[in-house]
């Protein structure tokens, strides 16, 4: 199952070429096939005939660009190169504009440039294609979307816990919660070695579709035949997707999930609630627009561990201490750090006491935060101290791209307005809070001084005289940027909005492009 004998060292520049699962090539290919198939502007590329084409397909970025639209609501599909037989340098653009949006939907994308794709580096893009896969897989398990998954809180647990639970966690709780409806004893607690025997999978079908899925399996001894039953009963349900038998038996945790999710997506299988229980059903509000802008800037530095609740996750001061030395080497010394899991609650507050003496000592505005408030999960100091260090990482990346010398806020606005001037347009900005910024029109204006004529000019309202028009542009622009090659977080609202904090984050990603093209 695995291709090419190459070696195992993680090597990004792609001098030794890595393995990469031929199981997990094909589920993939036949995924963007069923989910691409039907686009009339990839007829030359889908359907993908063989697993191995998959890396040639996605080679100009129009497939990764299309798949990342079918899952996220905030791609722009209008900036994408959609020609034929695409050159290196618009190919780039759409790899560009591919990753960067990847990243805006949490996606890990450390190591990946548009270089790797174009070069068809497999085990790099088979990564990709899977963390964008999974994320539309996983975008609707939650207690918003299926309120049902109430049924699925222990006894005495908090609402507010189950609502921290990463998706994949919630999925192992179903196919539990269904085993034990079922009387089973078997519980599972992996995609991987809990599954390979097709018990927990034959009772789980069965439990969800019991006039068309039988337990037969359960009385056969041989696991290869057993998967096959499984298999046979998944496609009388139309869930036969991701896996074949022999990735039951083999444990693949990546297609097992993807199973199991598509399964749930499918058929959950879980009482809807009735009015008075939903009226009892108190959802606690997760988490801002700025606090999904400040975690998914924290998983796009690519630390371990992934951060899925921003307070929960930092509690133990253990990832802003990472954060700080990813953002500035040399600031943390280890030896002072507790590392211990579990950690005790002091050892905790003593870590979050040390990044709070570091920030101090960056010069950040920290008076009346301290660790206490970092292991309580204190929303509004968590947040203050995290976004000091995204601005500070803002202001250092365009330090490096600027040759040493460090940039104010002032400086930004002034490039930024230069840059404007010097194209022959009017517009300008007074500072991150002008209300004049919500129609995009001035960053519309930056953009294609950035790049000449990058912007399709048909495409902007002008003027943007309603909300819907200042979203549209607003999306076109973040769009743009992206295929620039800047890694954004601020959603169109936070343009529209004019919420300052994001929009000096984006004005810094686009200053950074800016400079590394030379303006």
């Amino acid at each position: 199952g695995i291709n090419a004998e190459y070696g195992e060292s993680y090597n990004v520049t792609m001098s030794v070429r890595q393995r990469y699962s031929q199981e997990e090539a094909e589920a993939f290919t036949a995924h963007i096939n069923a989910v691409l198939g039907g686009d009339p502007s990839l007829s030359k590329l889908i359907p993908i005939k063989e697993p191995s084409h998959l890396f040639a397909a996605c080679k100009d970025g129009r497939v990764l660009c299309k798949l990342i639209a079918s899952v996220s609501p905030e791609f722009d599909t209008r900036v994408i190169n959609m020609k034929d037989g695409l050159t290196q340098f618009p190919a780039y653009e759409n790899l560009n504009l591919a990753i960067n949006s990847a990243k805006s939907i949490g996606c890990v994308v450390v190591n990946i440039g548009a270089e790797d794709i174009w070069n068809e580096s497999e085990h790099l893009i088979l990564g990709l294609v899977w963390q964008v896969i999974r994320v539309g897989l996983l975008a609707e398990i939650n207690l918003k979307s299926h309120p049902e998954l109430y049924r699925l809180l222990e006894p005495g647990e908090d609402i507010k816990t189950f609502l921290n639970l990463p998706p994949e966690k919630i999925l192992l709780r179903w196919v539990n919660h269904h085993l034990k409806n079922a009387g089973s004893d078997k519980r599972i607690n992996n995609f991987g070695g809990d599954i390979k025997d097709s018990e927990a999978y034959t009772i789980l079908l069965n439990q969800l579709a019991p006039s068309k899925c039988d337990t037969h399996a359960l009385k056969e001894p041989d696991h290869n035949k057993r998967a096959e039953q499984v298999f046979n009963n998944a496609r009388k349900i139309d869930c036969a997707k991701f896996i074949k038998p022999r990735d039951i038996v083999a444990g693949n945790p990546k297609l097992n999930m993807a199973f199991v999710a598509n399964l749930f997506n499918t058929l959950p299988g879980l009482d809807v609630l009735e009015e008075a229980e939903l009226a009892n059903l108190d959802f606690p509000e997760t988490g801002s627009r700025e606090a999904r802008a400040f975690q998914l800037w924290i998983n796009s530095l690519g630390l371990d561990p992934y951060v899925h609740n921003i307070f929960d996750d930092l509690r133990d001061g253990l990832v802003l201490l990472k954060v700080i030395d990813k953002i500035n080497p040399g600031t943390v010394n280890w030896k002072r750090v507790n590392t211990n899991s579990p950690m005790h609650r002091i050892k905790q507050v003593e870590n979050g006491n040390y990044a709070v003496e570091i920030g101090k000592e960056l010069k950040f505005s920290l008076v009346g935060i301290g660790g206490v408030d970092i292991a309580d999960g204190n929303e509004t100091l968590t947040l203050a101290l995290v976004w000091q260090l995204m601005r500070h990482h803002v202001l250092t990346v365009l330090k490096e791209v600027g040759g040493g010398a460090p940039v104010s806020e002032q400086q930004m606005i002034k490039w930024s307005n230069d840059l404007v001037q010097s194209s022959g347009k009017t517009t300008k900005m007074t500072g991150f809070k002008d209300s004049s910024l919500k129609t995009s029109q001035f960053f519309l204006d930056l953009v294609d001084a950035i790049r000449k004529g990058f912007v399709d000019w048909s495409l902007v309202h002008d003027p943007a005289d309603d909300v819907n028009k200042c979203m549209d542009n607003a999306k076109l622009v973040i769009n743009l940027s992206r295929k620039l090659g800047a890694t954004i977080f601020l959603l169109p609202e936070d343009i529209c909005e004019g919420k300052d904090k994001m929009i000096l984050t984006f004005v810094g990603s686009l200053m950074a492009v800016g400079r590394k093209e030379g303006k």
